[in-house]
């Protein structure tokens, strides 16, 4: 009881700040769509054009193009202030799923998909610019921040959990277009919300004359983890969707990897209670590694999806741990005037990660088992861990930095 008592009070107290209950009620209505959008493509694409192959090209040209737009639209937030570059990006980010949407219906060209879902890429960093408001109210408290980004780590996870199972009803109870509709009704209202709340906004930049975050001591070797970081999630996803088909079960990966999710979700609630800085980075990778090889283990040692799912269940306790202690680093090593650009660039490696982690077990599967291929995210994970003791960016010199 005491931890519950705790975690109860450090919440309250961190939502007791004025603002901070209603620019999270509209961050949180903004960022359920992207748990939405790539299920509602795939399900509108493959159903109207008969082609999995095609929804999955279409879905990876549009994460690629949000990996190399991200962090220019960060750096504009940066330089002229949220409402005034996140309002129009949204704008134009729903316009393309909307485009998307009638090029579907209509029988358009299939290269006008690619450029509708492109479009797409101009949707900001949504969970950034809700951890920079927190970033900047509580620049004075770090405990009240790491507070602050263990709460939006698990919103983060919530999001992605109950995304695609809103987008799977709504496309399977009314119509294929119905999961991108809602989506995007969504997103632009909540953006409308979260904007609209401007005592909590932090004050826009002047051009930046410092370095590009790129260029911060410390913040290559952290990119190159959160990289690593996302091939753990991109391979576990696709490997578990292919172990529940093999199993006769594929309708069950959803609910399997939504409890990854939860195990994630919880573990950063309870996160938020400890003391900042309680956990190095190199103890969080080292926790992943070792947690990544119990799905591993589970489906070469019992074959059982029940066993499956309550290894992901305390595989993805190591999740929101090591990325909010990640992303409190890259707020410490950020210029102040950069910060929405930092974080998008970790958006980026995360992004990056996840693509080259799906491409990587989508081989694994094909070509060895999709119970050996559970090796991919345990060595994704071993890979980060790696990385960030070679290069120091998990020790204690560099973590408290």
């Amino acid at each position: 009881m005491p931890p519950l008592i705790a975690t109860a009070s450090g919440y309250r107290r961190l939502f007791a700040l004025p603002g901070t209950r209603a620019f999270t009620t509209g961050n949180l209505l903004a960022r359920l769509p992207m748990g939405m959008f790539s299920v509602s493509a795939v399900v509108m694409i493959a159903g109207s054009r008969g082609s999995y192959a095609l929804a999955g090209a279409v879905t990876a040209t549009g994460l690629a193009a949000t990996a190399l737009a991200g962090p220019w639209v960060a750096r504009l937030v940066d330089r002229h202030g949220q409402a005034r570059v996140a309002v129009p990006a949204t704008l134009a980010s729903v316009l393309g799923s909307l485009a998307l949407l009638l090029c579907v219906r209509y029988g358009a060209p299939d290269w006008t998909l690619f450029a509708a879902y492109a479009g797409t890429a101009a949707t900001p960093n949504i969970g950034g610019l809700s951890r920079a408001r927190w970033a900047h109210l509580l620049r004075d408290d770090p405990g009240g921040l790491h507070t602050a980004n263990s709460f939006e780590q698990a919103a983060d996870e919530l999001c992605f959990m109950l995304g695609p199972v809103l987008a799977s009803f709504l496309t399977g109870t009314f119509f294929p277009e119905a999961g991108t509709l809602a989506g995007a009704a969504l997103l632009l209202s909540g953006m409308l919300l979260f904007t609209a709340q401007r005592a909590t906004e932090p004050p826009p930049q002047a051009r930046s004359r410092t370095r590009s975050p790129l260029r911060s001591p410390g913040i290559p070797p952290l990119l190159a983890c959160f990289t690593a970081t996302g091939a753990v999630f991109g391979s576990m996803e696709v490997v578990t969707i292919a172990y529940a088909d093999a199993q006769g079960h594929r309708a069950a990966a959803g609910v399997i990897l939504a409890l990854q999710a939860a195990g994630s979700c919880a573990a950063g609630l309870a996160y938020g209670a400890r003391k900042p800085g309680a956990l190095r980075l190199g103890h969080c990778l080292a926790g992943m590694a070792v947690l990544m090889t119990l799905p591993w283990l589970a489906a070469g040692l019992t074959g059982s999806l029940v066993a499956l799912a309550g290894a992901l269940l305390v595989a993805g306790m190591a999740t929101a741990p090591t990325m909010v202690t990640a992303m409190t680093l890259v707020q410490r090593r950020t210029p102040a005037d950069r910060l929405n650009e930092g974080m998008s660039l970790m958006v980026t490696g995360l992004l990056t990660g996840i693509a080259c982690g799906s491409a990587t077990g989508g081989w694994a599967t094909e070509h060895l088992s999709a119970t050996l291929a559970y090796a991919v995210p345990a060595g994704a994970a071993a890979l980060a861990l790696g990385l960030a003791s070679l290069t120091r960016t998990g020790g204690a010199r560099r973590a408290g930095a």
